[in-house]
């Protein structure tokens, strides 16, 4: 489909974060999987019920627009999620791994970040009021899920992975 006007392009970037989000709610359940820690274990989990009530909003927009959401894959996600997958799959320290992770996610985050402010922006150009506000409310949980990484990364996490290091030159 030909990108036109503010509105083809639009319609063009939700595709591409409801493909986003879809691939995203494929990998967080490995991600929690994945995690040692118990506190990021439950982060990733919650943070699947978020996405899943994101993909709704995004859903009640098409709706809307009487358009379908499907037929675009988000390749740059694609490329985040494959990263966070490699270091699921390295023999690593598990605190070393949870470190790794929150960065993972957080790449993931800023990503959703940079993508929901995008297109709320494009919303209020074109101005679809109803949509600014569902963007609105889903950009603000991707900037809280991106600040409960970073207090999970400083509050220990990070720490013990220094520590963990620190273990294997002593064994």
């Amino acid at each position: 489909m030909p990108i036109e006007s503010l509105q083809d392009l639009y319609l063009e970037e939700l595709r591409d974060i409801y493909s986003a989000e879809q691939q995203i709610i494929k990998a967080l359940p490995q991600m929690a999987e994945g995690a040692h820690n118990p506190e990021l274990r439950a982060a990733f989990e919650e943070h699947l019920e978020i996405t899943c009530e994101q993909v709704r909003r995004l859903d009640s927009i098409f709706s809307e627009l009487e358009q379908r959401p499907t037929g675009k894959k988000c390749k740059g996600m694609e490329g985040l999620i494959e990263e966070g997958s490699e270091m699921l799959k390295e023999k690593a320290d598990p605190d070393v791994k949870d470190a790794a992770l929150i960065a993972a996610a957080q790449r993931v985050e800023h990503y959703e970040i940079a993508a929901y402010g995008t297109v709320r922006n494009y919303a209020r150009q074109l101005g679809l009021n109803t949509h600014v506000d569902l963007l609105q409310r889903t950009l603000d949980e991707e900037g809280e899920t991106d600040k409960r990484l970073t207090t999970l990364a400083e509050s220990g996490i990070n720490e013990q992975a220094l520590t963990g290091r620190a273990r294997s030159r002593d064994d």
